[in-house]
């Protein structure tokens, strides 16, 4: 297992740094920076070059790059044009968009997986049908449209909870975008929890679970979804890190100043440290979440086994 997981750590190393110089160089495609910081105004020459300089843009890219980088050791992203340092701004932005995920992650999985569960077992049945029309319903429908429906419902018109969350983040104020924006995934793990547990049930290891007398309960919780869960985790794992990511509109419509708010306003002005700052422990996250998705399934299916 040790081996492992150092090979694993290894072979993040190359991902990490394509997946940065790529963002870094997609940034840089938006165009001139500088003319993007001043909008509409012609830049004065001499400031023009000033902020060139001091942001080092007149250098090659990939020189950018390699400075960029050698200050990420120090855990220096820079700052952004307006002096601001993009350290304090990942200060502010990640821990509001961890508790916003953290509270999605925990509706999605519980709701997800068990509306799954109770539809496979009953496939054909009416919870089965009622799972797999609603959830159909929930993909269907944009989430900013999901956003505001249940907003005006349930924030507005009912008064159940807070219609925004602004900056005092308690879980009262989370449920509701939470629930906005783990919806479309909690559609996705239930539909794909639904399928593997109706194809497992026909399994001879569940037959022989339940031929031996075991309760129902425990044929169902120990054999059947415990072995229906190796795909669901691997969706649950990249999808952590795309609810991180994603939250953009989310945030905005319950003006949550998230990573999704802060990546939003680098992307529109194009402020590259701010952007690619932000990416660079989105792509860190995405990296530990596939880590420990790949240790979790030695954990649900005791068969594997790692060199």
């Amino acid at each position: 297992m040790g081996r492992y997981v150092i090979r694993r750590l290894l072979q993040m190393i190359p991902v990490f740094i394509g997946s940065t110089f790529l963002i870094f160089v997609m940034v840089h495609a938006l165009g001139d920076p500088v003319n993007a910081l001043f909008g509409d105004r012609a830049p004065d020459p001499a400031i023009a070059e000033q902020i060139r300089e001091q942001y080092n843009l007149n250098d090659p890219l990939w020189l950018q790059y390699l400075k960029y980088m050698s200050k990420l050791f120090t855990w220096d992203f820079g700052n952004t044009f307006n002096g601001q340092s993009v350290t304090s701004l990942l200060a502010i932005a990640y821990p509001a968009t961890i508790k916003l995920t953290a509270v999605a992650f925990t509706i999605e999985v519980i709701f997800g997986v068990g509306f799954g569960l109770i539809s496979g077992l009953r496939r054909g049945g009416w919870s089965d049908n009622g799972v797999l029309i609603l959830t159909l319903v929930v993909i269907s429908i944009p989430t900013f449209v999901t956003g505001y429906v249940l907003q005006y419902l349930f924030g507005v018109k009912w008064d159940i909870f807070p219609a925004t969350a602004g900056e005092d983040l308690t879980l009262d104020s989370l449920i509701l975008p939470a629930i906005v924006l783990a919806s479309v995934s909690l559609a996705y793990v239930a539909r794909l929890t639904r399928t593997t547990v109706a194809e497992n049930s026909k399994a001879d290891y569940v037959r022989t679970a339940t031929a031996k007398g075991l309760p129902r309960r425990r044929v169902v919780v120990n054999h059947l979804l415990r072995n229906s869960l190796i795909p669901v985790v691997t969706f649950l794992g990249a999808d952590l890190g795309a609810l991180m990511g994603g939250a953009l509109v989310t945030e905005r419509i319950f003006n949550i100043h998230g990573v999704g708010y802060y990546l939003y306003q680098g992307i529109v002005r194009q402020n590259t440290n701010t952007v690619v700052g932000f990416v660079t422990i989105l792509i860190i996250i995405y990296l530990a979440a596939n880590l420990l998705v790949d240790l979790l399934y030695a954990v649900l299916d005791p068969r594997i086994r790692y060199a």
